[in-house]
């Protein structure tokens, strides 16, 4: 019996030894990718050979201001997105093991200890009815027996179910950490872009209340003028017009401030407050050559690519699983043990037993389930496929159109840096008409609304223009590592 016991044991080690795995073994699929981006100029191809692509830099090589370095440094710390995204990590590699547990046999024991009191009249009137036992004198009235017990029972994983399971459930794994990749670079993002959002209302408050001020001595001079009979009380009130309209507007100003900064303050996982304030949009890097890489570099370092490549690789290990379930399932499982009434019999080889069995089991009928499971693994893994190449082409895209906005944005900025000096110089000039009486209050109030309008467009520009290198950098796959 003992030779049987050993003989399943080592065919059961040596059928999961060598058994296959069934299913297709994972192969990335082929995909289209151009030679270079949409929308690179030819510096910034040139640069992309010789230099370390921007996707590649680490964020506070690229973002240099150092208030918003340590904003960045305090979200990546502080911001529940990340940690629920490295909790859900933690999640997957414990359902690794629960799943890679399968591969394995089950082993469990468990003793046994019985005590039975019998009154002595009843062993009395037993023995005087046992003629063997007749001439006894006394019985223990008690009676002891005990037992240990040991089973083992194994899945044989001779087709590879349970290995296929494991690998996809690896997969999933990496692509809950590839999301958690992703969490970083867009918290990056988001930081950045707030901040620079905040910076550009900062910057828009101040001019509207440097604008506030020039309205006020223009608001004064035309009062003294029309007290002194040179200028009409219609021009005072186009001065006072232009006033108001300058101060309304700082009040609307300050609660689109505290709104960022409340915005802000959740994104580094704080509690709405003060931003700490470091330098303007207009000192944002905006280099003039962006090396951007090859296209065919996104598949390996744009994070949400990656998740779905593993996505994929799960999906391709479940055909295996599918396929598994229509081979036959092998099993072997026994229980041994010993059996005495007392303490040091529990270690005598005669009071020993064992049991084991290998069994091997199929569904004969089930309705066409097994088929249509192998078909539906089948049918997802060929919608990851599609999904894992329309994501490539989201990231061109994503890289095509942030190269566009940043090289359009800074040529937008360029020339509206021209509006204003144009703009400023025609106020300046529109003043010494108006004070040597040469020209209408109209012409002054004209060029100050068009110079302020001037200015606010030119923040704008320059906010746009640091928003497009962040949304670049993102779309290269950058911020996360």
């Amino acid at each position: 019996m003992k030779r049987i016991v050993v003989a399943l044991s080592t065919v059961a080690v040596i059928a999961s030894l060598t058994g296959c795995e069934v299913g297709p073994n994972y192969k990335r699929p082929i995909a289209n990718t151009p030679g270079a981006f949409r929308g690179a100029l030819a510096p910034d191809i040139a640069a992309a050979s010789t230099q370390t692509p921007l996707g590649a830099e680490k964020w506070n090589a690229v973002f240099t201001d150092p208030v918003l370095q340590s904003l960045i440094a305090e979200a990546l710390k502080n911001n529940y997105d990340v940690k629920i995204a490295a909790d859900r990590v933690l999640e997957q590699q414990a359902q690794v093991g629960v799943t890679r547990a399968g591969q394995f046999p089950t082993v469990s024991g468990g003793g046994t200890y019985d005590a039975i009191g019998l009154p002595s009249g009843l062993l009395s009137s037993l023995n005087n009815n046992n003629s063997s036992s007749s001439s006894t004198s006394s019985t223990s009235s008690n009676i002891h027996t005990g037992g240990l017990t040991l089973s083992a029972a194994w899945n044989l994983d001779f087709w590879g179910l349970y290995r296929r399971q494991t690998e996809a459930a690896r997969a999933n794994l990496l692509a809950t950490d590839w999301a958690r990749q992703t969490t970083f670079s867009t918290l990056v993002e988001n930081v950045a872009t707030s901040y620079y959002q905040l910076r550009t209302l900062d910057a828009e408050l101040a001019i509207t209340k440097d604008t506030l001020s020039a309205r006020r001595q223009s608001l004064e001079l035309t009062k003294k003028l029309e007290t002194g009979g040179d200028d009409t009380l219609s021009d005072v009130r186009q001065s006072e017009q232009l006033y108001y309209a300058a101060q309304a507007q700082i009040p609307d100003l300050e609660r689109q401030i505290e709104q960022q900064e409340n915005g802000l303050s959740i994104l580094l996982g704080r509690n709405p407050g003060p931003i700490a304030r470091g330098g303007s949009t207009a000192d944002a890097p905006h280099p003039v050559e962006v090396p951007v890489g090859l296209p065919s570099e996104l598949l390996e370092r744009r994070p949400d690519v990656r998740r779905a490549e593993q996505l994929l690789v799960g999906a391709n290990a479940n055909i295996g699983v599918a396929k598994a379930q229509l081979f036959p399932q092998l099993s072997l499982s026994a229980t041994g043990g010993t059996s005495s009434s007392q303490l040091k019999g529990l270690v005598e080889s005669k009071n020993l037993y064992y049991y084991a069995v290998g069994t091997a089991s199929q569904q004969i009928f089930d309705g066409g389930k097994l088929r249509n499971n192998l078909r539906l693994a089948k049918a997802n893994d060929q919608e990851l496929i599609d999904t894992y190449r329309q994501t490539i082409q989201g990231a061109l895209r994503d890289v095509s159109n942030a190269l566009i906005a940043y090289n359009k944005t800074r040529e937008f900025r360029t020339h509206q840096e021209e509006v204003v000096a144009s703009a400023t110089d025609a106020v300046r000039l529109a003043r010494l008409d108006y004070q040597a009486g040469s020209t209408s209050y109209l012409e002054v109030l004209t060029n100050d609304a068009n110079l302020y309008s001037a200015q606010l467009t030119l923040q704008t520009a320059e906010q746009q223009e640091a928003l497009s290198l962040v949304q670049l950098y993102d779309a290269l796959g950058g911020g996360w590592s």
